[in-house]
C-alpha cells in the first residue's frame, strides 16, 4: 500500500466571483492554504538524504512557494472576461499586483490550477514511485475544495 503525505502554503489573496447571487460577487480576500496530497512509495536507496521518505518535505515547499505562493500571494486574481473589476483595478497603476486568470477564480478552479502548476515538479530523484494525486485549496476556515486524479 502507497504512503500518503500532505504539505501546505499559504497565501493573502484577492478576488472576486462576478457572476455570484450573494457577496462574492464583491472584490474580497482569503488567507488561502494550498495544500498538496502525494502518494507513493518510501525511498529505500541506502544512506540518501530522503530514505524513508517520499519525497523531502522542504522540497515539496520550495515548488508550493515558487510556484502557487510567490504567484498570487498578496495579489488580486481576477477572471481576464470580468472587464469591470480590471478597469478597478487598472486604477491602482503598475504597482499592483493583478493576476488575470482564463477562470473564474473560485476554490474549485483555484484546486485545479493549483494542481496544475506544480504537477510537473513532483518528481522522484530515487526511482520511487511518487504523484501528486490532490490538492486541497482552504478558502474559508469552513470551506475546502479538493481536486483530485
Amino acid at each position: 500500500m502507497p504512503t500518503i503525505i500532505r504539505r501546505y502554503v499559504e497565501t493573502d489573496t484577492g478576488h472576486r466571483v462576478p457572476n455570484h447571487k450573494s457577496k462574492c460577487r464583491h472584490m474580497h480576500g482569503h488567507r488561502y492554504r494550498f495544500e498538496a496530497e502525494i502518494e507513493g512509495d518510501l525511498v529505500t536507496e541506502p544512506g540518501v538524504s530522503d530514505e524513508g521518505m517520499l519525497i523531502d518535505f522542504s522540497d515539496v515547499s520550495n515548488i508550493l512557494n515558487k510556484y502557487i505562493h510567490d504567484v498570487i500571494d498578496h495579489s488580486f486574481i481576477v477572471y481576464n472576461r470580468d472587464d469591470e473589476c480590471i478597469r478597478a483595478l487598472d486604477l491602482m497603476g503598475e504597482n499592483h499586483r493583478t493576476i488575470k486568470l482564463d477562470f473564474i477564480p473560485t476554490a474549485e478552479n483555484l484546486a485545479k490550477w493549483g494542481f496544475e502548476q506544480i504537477n510537473p515538479y513532483i518528481k522522484s530523484r530515487y526511482g520511487n514511485k511518487l504523484k501528486l494525486i490532490a490538492m486541497h485549496v482552504r478558502e474559508t476556515p469552513k470551506s475546502l475544495a479538493v481536486y483530485r486524479i
